[in-house]
């Protein structure tokens, strides 16, 4: 430790400064240095994945494909070319729809929650650049000594009691010579990304989950319609069957018959009426309402189905937040390979520390008092018997294991796009088939009627006719309420309205 002997003001003023900027313009021509060099480990490619030029299943008529490239070949786009953007329900026109999703935006909490896990991640990044700065402490301490005068070598009349008085302050710096901070940070934005990513597919579940339940509703209100419709019918059918008994035309079987089927479709009325109940307390509990006081007024699902923009296959990897967080995890992985090979090159810090001491109050803040040391070091393992292989061999493992785990996630999520463009494509080709059930099973009843009314037939084939038409009406409903979640399970499959340029940077 070298101790200042000038005791002038212009002595003092040297020694702080000497002690204050020390450190630091080693720090800052180290940092020169640094930026020259390239961080230990292999940097970072996306893993190539070659998407097809077309989707597959595209014959619905709710699907709008791409429109043909020029040329012959397709072309690059960005990931909003033909694509749906920002609010995707939108695309349905119902304004309660939109309040309702809109909710989930601002109230949901597994939203905020992911919000906070990214807002987390964040935070990691800044943690990790910390380290490319020196550490600074700096404090005061002061302490009272009685020393023995038996100790060892002690002097006659030596001084046995007296204050230390101390003010220093410390800097250490590990420069990141080989790359292991420039990693760390690194791996820390690229897991920021991925929880970014991660909380995007929360937000569309969370989207889809309630366009899904709320079309669901509407369809049910729709068969409640069509119920209360046919109870209407039943009713009528059984005061003629009433009054025919009454006039001898009838029989009671009739009349029994004609009760049966009217308790039948009122149970079946109840049994819509439960499920509702369930799709409400869904939608109240996504979009966090008071259940106590949350209702959705009856409203019959009798909305056109909305085209679906489909863009390009190769717009898939850049529209699904699922692929970005694994992307994005895969290059976490590759920065931790850097990291392990970081092991094998020595640690190197900086330090320096400076301060006064004195014994008395009066002459402790003055040059003669002043302190100082600056100080490096060096440390290398020379032998963990096969540790840091162990680690580097592991991390590039695990890379690979995380390389091959993005690649899959591209592939269930064209299968999940195609699955979807398929079932639309069965369920439009199944509804044209089905509306002409309806309509032939609707001429059935009517002329089962007749011949009832004329006393050509008996009852029981009114009835059958009229279970047939309403089985078939119901299936009508049921298919066009399929069309529309696997709608929305179209555009979750698709991404939504987000791409990669909403991840941070």
């Amino acid at each position: 430790m070298r101790r200042w002997k000038d005791p002038s003001a212009q002595s003092r003023r040297t020694a702080l400064r000497t002690v204050l900027l020390g450190v630091p313009s080693i720090a800052a021509g180290a940092l020169v240095l640094l930026t020259g060099c390239k961080p230990a480990g292999p940097n970072y490619n996306r893993p190539a994945y070659q998407a097809p030029a077309a989707y597959k299943e595209v014959g619905a008529s709710s699907v709008a494909p791409p429109p043909n490239p020029n040329g012959g070949s397709w072309q690059s786009a960005s990931p909003s070319d033909g694509m749906l953007r920002g609010n995707w329900w939108e695309i349905y026109h119902d304004a309660h729809l939109n309040d309702l999703e809109g909710r989930v935006t601002t109230q949901n909490p597994s939203l905020r929650s992911a919000f906070e896990n990214y807002l987390a991640a964040r935070d990691q990044i800044a943690a990790a650049r910390s380290l490319f700065y020196p550490t600074l402490t700096a404090g005061p301490s002061f302490a009272h000594q009685k020393l023995s005068s038996n100790r060892p070598f002690a002097t006659a009349g030596g001084t046995t009691n007296y204050n230390d008085l101390l003010l220093t302050g410390q800097a250490s710096w590990e420069p990141d010579f080989f790359g292991r901070i420039r990693r760390t940070v690194e791996a820390a934005r690229a897991t920021a990304q991925a929880t970014a990513a991660d909380q995007a597919s929360v937000d569309l579940a969370l989207h889809a989950q309630m366009a899904t339940a709320y079309f669901e509703l509407r369809g049910l209100d729709a068969q409640t319609r069509l119920l209360q419709s046919t109870v209407t019918n039943l009713e009528g059918q059984l005061q003629l069957t009433q009054r025919l008994l009454d006039g001898g035309v009838a029989t009671a079987v009739d009349v029994a018959q004609a009760q049966t089927q009217l308790e039948t479709v009122r149970a079946q009325l109840v049994d819509v009426g439960e499920a509702r109940a369930q799709y409400e307390h869904a939608i109240g509990t996504l979009a966090n309402y008071d259940l106590s006081a949350f209702s959705i007024p009856p409203s019959p699902l009798d909305l056109p189905l909305p085209q679906v923009p489909t863009g390009v296959p190769s717009q898939l990897l850049e529209r699904r937040p699922d692929i970005a967080a694994a992307e994005r995890l895969t290059d976490t992985a590759n920065a931790q390979i850097g990291i392990a090979i970081t092991a094998f090159y020595p640690n190197i810090s900086l330090g320096g520390a400076g301060g006064f001491e004195s014994t008395h109050g009066g002459t402790w803040i003055q040059g003669p008092s002043s302190l100082w040391s600056l100080g490096a070091q060096a440390t290398e393992l020379l032998f963990d018997a096969g540790q840091r292989h162990a680690i580097t061999s592991q991390a590039r493992h695990l890379y690979d294991a995380q390389a091959d785990s993005y690649r899959n996630t591209v592939l269930l999520a064209f299968q999940d796009v195609e699955d979807q463009l398929s079932n639309l494509r069965v369920l439009e080709q199944e509804a044209t088939v089905e509306q002409r059930a309806v309509g032939a099973a609707q001429q059935s009843f009517d002329l089962s009627n007749q011949r009832y009314k004329g006393g050509v037939t008996s009852y029981l084939e009114v009835l059958t006719a009229e279970a047939t038409l309403l089985q078939n009406q119901r299936a009508v409903i049921d298919l066009q309420t399929r069309q529309f979640t696997s709608s929305v399970s179209l555009v979750r499959a698709l991404g939504g309205g987000w791409d990669t340029t909403q991840l941070p940077h």
